[in-house]
């Protein structure tokens, strides 16, 4: 699957509802970075620092955030916390799973299906230049600026 062509709605940086592809950047180095959910702990806080960091790593990249919540909860989610990038809505798991970031967790001894914080960085032809996995949220922002910074 061509993860560059799969269309998803989201909230551009200005909090309107467009559709987006990722071919629709290509031309511009491109952040972007899966996580659960809106509105829990670690989410919220990997989202401040992205929007903490934004004028450092928009001069350098655009900044998506993918998680499966509705629209209507990365509203809440985007006006709650001043959030300045573009946050797609990916309830069908189609990016999750191109990226492969769509897989079996575990809390509490139960087993679920849902995404893997993970973040890429994409070059200007739109093709994976740097990876994370398996994300842990703190410094992680800094991680992503410094490889903006230093490549």
């Amino acid at each position: 699957m061509d993860f560059k062509e799969i269309e998803l709605t989201g909230l551009d940086a200005d909090g309107l509802e467009r559709e987006f592809k990722l071919s629709d950047f290509v031309g511009s180095e491109v952040v972007v970075y899966f996580y659960p959910k809106d509105n829990t702990s670690g989410c919220t806080q990997e989202a401040c620092d992205f929007r903490d960091n934004f004028n450092r790593i928009s001069a350098r990249a655009v900044v998506i955030g993918v998680s499966p919540d509705s629209i209507k909860s990365h509203v809440k989610f985007k006006e709650n916390h001043g959030l300045n990038f573009i946050l797609l809505s990916d309830t069908e798991h189609k990016l999750a799973e191109a990226f492969g970031v769509w897989g079996e967790k575990s809390m509490y001894g139960k087993k679920y299906m849902g995404i893997i914080r993970s973040t890429f960085v994409l070059d200007k032809e739109g093709h994976i230049a740097k990876e994370w996995r398996k994300v842990k949220v703190k410094g992680h922002v800094e991680e992503v600026l410094e490889y903006l910074l230093n490549k």
